[in-house]
């Protein structure tokens, strides 16, 4: 049987905003594409979209909308995929999942292509695309853990409020506009939309986000603690996260604390590890005061490393400022490169 030289693939949730990051990489990538079916609610059905200088109408994603196609790419939320990803599969579509539907599910790989590519010919038509904090947290440690072993990770979060949708972010717009005018802050949405109180995000810090579980963690924590150690293979991994929202728009940063396995291990050892990683740049001098950022890493693909110093007290511990585009590496860019390893390795 031959194989195939070009894919027909369904964009759900095509005019959101990771959508359009998507069908952007898309382009820029030049995936091979030979029909892009461009899918969203009812609502959004009939909008035009420009792709590779051609205007495609936004169709209602419905089950039939996918009859050959080969790829579907989801990113319209969880709901939408419980009801219309095994509708794809049905049909003999391969599922690339941007939300937490399936993230969890023991028999859907969760996947960050540097860090466990190989889960991918596992599937059984749905791959899950982890959250964004998670993606660019294993990406900067994976390299660490293949030298030198991890025996522990704590990772507070400083996370983007465009990590929430395009609600959230003109709320902080909004809130920053009332705050410099001296008038009062409405704050309907944020931390989470669904819970009880709402608090400005404009000049604030938000120690919440989603739902608090029984635990006293959220759901977000929960989800980075859980998801981490299954894309690395590590049920018994200690890993504990506090995930807190701050006031700027684009691109997560974390300070993680790491325990390796190994003894001796010094900072020139873990530089010279990063510098040689896929997909992660290194930027870290201090007497330069070089250092990621968040508006630095914005519109970037790469996850971003620096201020890597070892800790005072323990010589296995390591302390790490992790930066990535909450949008891209985070969300659409690492769904797209799922999609170029189905298609390279053809695990279709």
């Amino acid at each position: 049987m031959l194989e195939k030289t070009a894919y027909n693939v369904a964009v759900v949730g095509a005019t959101g905003a990771v959508g359009q990051k998507i069908m952007k990489i898309l382009e820029e990538k030049k995936f091979p594409i030979n029909e892009l079916k461009l899918l969203s609610s009812k609502n959004s059905a009939g909008k035009e979209l420009a792709f590779a200088g051609k205007t495609i109408v936004v169709e209602e994603a419905k089950p039939e909308s996918f009859e050959g196609i080969d790829i579907a790419l989801f990113s319209a939320g969880g709901s939408v995929s419980k009801q219309l990803a095994p509708e794809a599969v049905k049909r003999g579509a391969v599922v690339v999942d941007n939300t937490s539907a399936y993230r969890m599910d023991e028999n859907v790989p969760l996947v960050v292509p540097e860090v466990n590519a190989e889960d991918i010919k596992e599937h059984k038509g749905i791959i899950a695309n982890p959250n964004c904090s998670t993606i660019q947290m294993v990406a900067g440690l994976k390299p660490i853990k293949d030298h030198f072993g991890l025996s522990r990770i704590i990772v507070s979060t400083y996370q983007a409020v465009s990590g929430a949708g395009a609600k959230a972010v003109g709320e902080l717009e909004q809130q920053s506009k009332q705050y410099l005018n001296n008038e009062e802050m409405e704050a309907n949405l944020l931390p989470v939309g669904g819970d009880k109180k709402h608090y400005p995000i404009a000049f604030n810090a938000l120690p919440q986000i989603d739902l608090f579980q029984e635990n006293g963690y959220t759901f977000e924590e929960m989800k980075m603690i859980n998801e981490t150690k299954k894309i690395m293979h590590e049920p018994d991994l200690p890993v504990a996260a506090t995930c807190v929202r701050l006031p700027f728009f684009t691109s997560h940063a974390e300070s993680v604390y790491i325990e390796v396995e190994k003894d001796g291990v010094t900072v020139q050892d873990i530089w010279e590890t990063l510098e040689n990683a896929e997909g992660i740049i290194l930027q870290d001098d201090p007497s330069t005061q070089t250092y990621p950022t968040p508006l630095s890493s914005a519109n970037k693909e790469e996850v971003f490393v620096g201020r890597v110093r070892r800790d005072l007290d323990n010589d296995k511990g390591f302390h790490l400022w992790i930066v990535s585009d909450n949008l891209l590496k985070g969300a659409a860019w690492n769904t797209v490169q799922i999609a170029q390893t189905l298609v390279k390795n053809n695990w279709l």
